[in-house]
């Protein structure tokens, strides 16, 4: 599931930069998890330092504002299983510009991240390499794109 998410993610990528001329960097993160704290709250999600470099330096030191997003979201192949899987398409049009973001995680462990995005109405993902050293953070602001419809409506009904 994991590698069919990275091929689809460079697959798109290979679009935007055919059809488009987009700038588009994929990443292939090392870790995805929930995270908590005081100063950010979300999914973190681990890349190597030279993929965070890239896009700290598009969004942070560069002229890349990040307007618009896509949120490729993929059905189970298993029920009943707890994995979700997404692709999150980053996007400055103005300098087309694309961050593809491929995500998976494990629904229990980040059902609190998501119930609270789901009553802020925003899920923050965290590009980092490091926590401790920084992250760009991304926004969305339906929370819903990363979730089974199932997720959503146990939940509110909870």
């Amino acid at each position: 599931m994991w590698d069919d998410l990275l091929e689809d993610a460079r697959a798109i990528a290979e679009e935007y930069r055919e059809d488009g001329g987009w700038d588009a960097v994929v990443l292939e993160p090392n870790a995805i998890s929930p995270v908590e704290e005081s100063e950010r709250t979300g999914l973190d999600v681990t890349v190597t330092a030279e993929e965070y470099e890239v896009v700290e330096s598009l969004i942070e030191e560069g002229d890349v504002t990040i307007s618009a997003a896509d949120v490729y979201y993929r059905p189970l192949t298993e029920e009943g299983s707890d994995r979700r899987v997404a692709l999150a398409v980053e996007r400055d049009e103005e300098t087309e510009t694309a961050v593809f973001v491929p995500l998976s995680y494990d629904i229990g462990d980040c059902r609190s991240v998501f119930e609270t995005a789901l009553v802020e109405e925003e899920l923050l993902i965290h590009v980092t390499a490091d926590p401790e050293n920084g992250w760009v953070s991304f926004s969305h602001d339906d929370p819903s794109l990363f979730l089974e419809e199932a997720d959503v409506r146990q939940w509110s009904a909870e």
